[in-house]
């Protein structure tokens, strides 16, 4: 038993060798420099300085009111709630794949009565009841070439997919719930800068209309100052229901009714804040990503079942033992000299299936390959989505610098114009246009903000980092 032991503890497997990055093993471009991130009025500083990976998403999130939808939603969201359960699943299915590297060991108790007819018996028809009590062992496969192992193995794998699959489920949902929670404070900025624009213009159609009234505006300055009201008008009630949609899928995402002092009241440029990226940051960051884990493990799973069936050529050997008592009488059941046992080794050797063993390998080194384009799949898909959201950090800040920059032309511009109509110097359509260039020049500078903040909570998902949590 102890050779057969030894022997047990090997496997037909191939040796795992994980393949080859299929990516460059640098981005594209360089990595945000400290620098530029201190240009940037909507970088705030995370503390530490170690991997995003291991950036807490407390660290990252630094708004009080976001750090508390997301706890709830980890508590509360459904989905994730699922995917914590498929863990335990797949926990449960590898417990039970495992227990078949032990013997199962059983009590039995029967009762049997027969009766034969003459025929069978020599002429004489009788009837023979016993009693039999024993504990056994029944059809334990002797591993000798890591079968059963091999099958316990991809459980593990398969269980470990699940983790991953989980963490990358809990990333996944904290980065839209940062994001929904950005989209709900830009829309209701939005919604107060065009309530805003909307009471200025009703001023001026109001003070158009008196001087209409006594004839020093014409009709077609009281007919485009009316213009300007209704879009500003529009304007709100669009927003209106934005912030309506918004807030519902925010409540959505956290999975329980939302206490409004949990809502931003307005975009907050310091909603969260990250470590700079260090220069030269090397593409194998993204083996910790949740998804290449995810399909790291269901690759081992697929390498472990080609040593299944590769086992499945050879002899499978099944031992059963049982021993105990047997009697005609139950009260003499347990009487000296009714003692009974059994021994029962057998030896499968496959002779002919048909081709099945040979189709079952084939399949399993099909599997194999698959999950290795799937594995480096996710890689480049990882290395894509980080090189955006790098390639984005530097765009995105010029753009809204130069978005500030067009909004101050466009106040300037928009002051001007009123001093110069005041003065008779031009006319009312001057300052309509003037102040609807503010007007558009305010929302994008929103939109681009919220942009620039929506493309750093992608990119450090992207890099595989806010699934931890760091009590402050």
């Amino acid at each position: 038993m102890a050779c057969l032991s030894l022997v047990a503890g090997c496997t037909l497997e191939p040796r795992y060798r994980a393949p080859a990055l299929p990516v460059p093993d640098q981005w594209p471009i360089p990595a945000t420099t400290a620098s530029d991130t201190a240009a940037s009025d909507t970088a705030a500083a995370a503390p530490g300085t170690g991997e995003t990976r291991e950036i807490g998403w407390r660290d990252f999130f630094v708004d009080s009111r976001l750090q508390r939808l997301i706890e709830l939603a980890l508590s509360n969201n459904r989905d994730l709630r699922v995917a914590v359960l498929n863990i335990e699943r797949a926990r449960a299915q590898y417990r039970i794949q495992r227990a078949a590297l032990l013997p199962q060991i059983d009590a039995t108790a029967s009762y049997t009565k027969e009766s034969y007819p003459p025929a069978l018996s020599f002429g004489f028809a009788y009837t023979t009841e016993y009693y039999d009590v024993g504990v056994g062992v029944t059809s334990y496969e002797v591993d000798l070439f890591g079968r059963v192992r091999s099958l316990t193995h991809a459980a593990l794998e398969q269980y470990m997919v699940q983790e991953e699959t989980r963490r990358g489920a809990q990333l996944s949902l904290i980065a839209e719930i940062a994001n929904a929670y950005l989209t709900l404070a830009a829309d209701r900025e939005l919604r107060q800068l065009a309530q805003q624009t909307l009471e200025s213009q009703q001023k001026s159609f109001d003070l158009a209309e008196k001087q209409h009234e006594i004839g020093s505006a014409s009709g077609l300055d009281l007919a485009q100052a009316k213009t300007t009201v209704e879009q500003a008008r529009a304007d709100a009630a669009r927003y209106e229901g934005n912030v309506a949609q918004d807030t519902d899928a925010l409540t959505l995402l956290v999975g329980t009714t939302l206490d409004p002092s949990w809502l931003p009241e307005q975009f907050d440029a310091s909603i969260m804040g990250i470590d700079a990226l260090p220069a030269g940051l090397p593409s194998n960051v993204l083996l910790r990503r949740p998804d290449v884990l995810e399909a790291e493990h269901t690759l081992r799973a697929a390498n472990a079942n080609i040593g299944a069936a590769r086992a499945a050529f050879f002899p499978q050997i099944t031992l059963t033992a049982d021993i105990g008592t047997a009697s005609e009488q139950l009260a003499g059941l347990f009487k000296a000299g009714t003692e009974a046992w059994a021994f029962l080794p057998q030896a499968t050797l496959p002779i002919f299936h048909g081709g099945a063993l040979r189709a079952g390998l084939t399949v399993s080194k099909v599997d194999r390959d698959i999950a290795v384009a799937q594995y480096e799949k996710a890689i480049q898909s990882g290395f894509r989505e980080v090189a955006d959201g790098l390639a984005l950090t530097a765009t995105l800040a010029r753009q809204r610098a130069a978005q500030q920059a067009l909004v101050d032309a466009t106040q300037s511009a928009f002051e001007l114009s009123q001093r110069r109509y005041k003065s008779g110097r031009d006319s009312y359509l001057v300052v309509l246009d003037s102040q609807r260039s503010n007007y558009t020049a305010q929302q994008g500078l929103i939109t681009t903000r919220m942009a620039e903040q929506s493309n750093r909570v992608t990119l450090y998902e992207a890099l595989g980092g806010g699934w931890l949590e760091h009590n402050p």
